[in-house]
């Protein structure tokens, strides 16, 4: 596995996207999991200040789509992300969250994910699954 390869693939599949909208960066990659971060600045806040959930489930399900991208063979096949939930444990201001994408089930058809949202101290802010889907391309 070349990491700094498959860095490079996912920041580039992120231009003009609404990753490179939120500033979502991936950061590191492994053989079971992919991990991102996200400045936390007024641009992602709600109303009162704080990250907004929107955003969060937006950058949980970029890793998560992006682990599934580069873990299946994506020559054949379209990664689409069919169910999201999340649970928002605590608020953050400002700093960075990151977004740690691991398997749960890795199906040739489906993969369920678990995105853990935390702050630089490791604190969990989110915890959210995300349910892909692999399409077959047709010619």
């Amino acid at each position: 596995m070349d990491k700094e390869l498959i860095l490079a693939k996912c920041r580039e599949m992120c231009k003009s996207t609404l990753m490179e909208t939120l500033d979502i960066e991936f950061i590191d990659v492994s053989e079971n999991y992919l991990v991102a971060k996200m400045p936390v600045t007024p641009r992602v806040h709600q109303p009162d200040g704080v990250l907004h959930g929107g955003a969060t489930v937006a950058l949980a399900e970029s890793v998560g789509s992006a682990a599934s991208y580069i873990f299946l063979n994506t020559s054949e096949f379209y990664i689409r992300g069919i169910e999201i939930s999340a649970n928002h444990l605590k608020s953050i201001k400002e700093g960075d969250v990151f977004a740690k994408a691991t398997f749960i089930h890795k199906g040739r058809t489906t993969q369920l994910w678990e995105i853990r949202i935390t702050d630089i101290e490791d604190n969990l802010i989110s915890l959210v699954k995300l349910t892909t889907i692999a399409l077959p391309k047709t010619k």
